[in-house]
């Protein structure tokens, strides 16, 4: 089992930000949460990754990427923070309980390649909200 690290990763903004998430938290079930701070609790970033087991040997991965976005509300001469929008990823793997290292793997690539910003029609459906037909 990995220890926890932090998580470095590179948006697509012009110009590309690294975010730093920090292993936060690990729920009974072994997800861990990943956080980067804003240094406003309301708006982290939190990455949560975790794996199941069902009772046929299947395991199921998932990765959840929770991104909010804040903004200053001012009420009564007050301002706060908070969430006015909020984009979410979900991504799970199910394996089979007999698959190799080498098919995981694969697997992960092609996902990967789905969400290259190369493969046009990825982006099309998933940047620009358009429909495929």
């Amino acid at each position: 089992m990995p220890q926890m690290t932090p998580l470095v990763l590179k948006d697509r903004g012009d110009p590309i930000a690294t975010h730093t998430f920090i292993p936060k938290k690990q729920a009974a079930d072994g997800t861990v949460t990943y956080v980067e701070s804003t240094g406003i609790p309301v708006g982290d970033r939190r990455i949560a990754i975790g794996q199941t087991r069902s009772a046929q040997g299947r395991v199921k991965a998932t990765l959840k990427l929770t991104i909010p976005v804040v903004q200053d509300a001012v009420v009564n001469g007050i301002s706060s923070p908070k969430v006015v929008r909020t984009s979410y990823a979900d991504v799970t793997f199910n394996f089979d309980p007999t698959s190799t290292a080498r098919e995981r793997d694969d697997l992960i690539e092609l996902v990967y390649g789905l969400c290259d910003r190369t493969n046009e029609q990825t982006m099309l459906a998933l940047v620009d909200l358009q429909g495929l037909w």
